[in-house]
């Protein structure tokens, strides 16, 4: 019977892994999504992926719930109380992207009727963003504290780029005021994505301690762990 107990107990944490990884991958469309109906002034793509986000925000209960009654029935300590109590956290940030994901077509739809779409380079942020959640998430299945500590690193260029991008539209508005509009949801837009990578940042954090049992949150990004 114990034996039986311990394999069942098995099956509920590689759920609970499966389960954060189905959200992670919902939300990553959900950016990617969100970041196609902005660039291609799409106004039903981004009411779509608005509508789907009561399915983001169902997995962030039912996961929530599923860690609950594992730590009510099991009581696991050490490394499995880790695994659970970082699985309530990881879906509070990925709740949030998916906030983002929705600020970003609400932006969208904005400006869908803008004569001249803005240029910019958005798909590259969200390209890279998108790499850091997902990258933050395999981390969290495999238990990789290196590769979460690649993430956190990465932080770094979405800052950059951000940086960047408020440079060059603040330029456009002070030279041609009749972009003041466009350049302000694309400055929100470059916010929004930047957030998102400090989530995804959150998550790799979050990994490390789960594996290490080290909390490197507040501090300096370290060489290596």
């Amino acid at each position: 019977m114990a034996l039986h107990t311990d394999r069942r107990y098995e099956e509920e944490l590689a759920h609970l892994r499966q389960l954060i990884l189905e959200m992670g991958g919902l939300v990553e469309r959900q950016i990617g999504d969100a970041t196609a109906s902005l660039v291609g002034s799409d106004r039903q793509l981004a009411e779509r992926t608005i509508e789907r986000d009561h399915e983001v925000n169902r997995y962030d209960v039912d996961i929530d719930e599923e860690c609950l009654r594992l730590l009510a029935l099991h009581q696991p300590a050490a490394r499995d109380l880790r695994l659970i109590t970082t699985s309530l956290k990881i879906t509070t940030d990925l709740e949030r992207v998916g906030d983002m994901a929705v600020n970003i077509c609400e932006r969208a739809i904005d400006l869908c009727d803008t004569p001249a779409p803005l240029q910019v380079d958005l798909p590259r942020m969200a390209d890279t963003v998108r790499k850091m959640l997902r990258e933050s998430l395999d981390a969290f299945v495999r238990e990789d504290a290196d590769l979460a500590l690649s993430v956190c690193k990465e932080d770094d260029t979405i800052d950059a780029l951000h940086a960047q991008m408020f440079t060059e539209l603040i330029g456009r508005m002070t030279t041609d005021p009749s972009l003041v509009v466009a350049s302000t949801a694309h400055l929100f837009v470059s916010k929004y994505l930047e957030r998102i990578a400090d989530h995804a940042t959150n998550i790799a954090e979050m990994v490390i301690f789960m594996v290490k049992g080290k909390s490197i949150r507040h501090l300096s990004v370290p060489a290596s762990i």
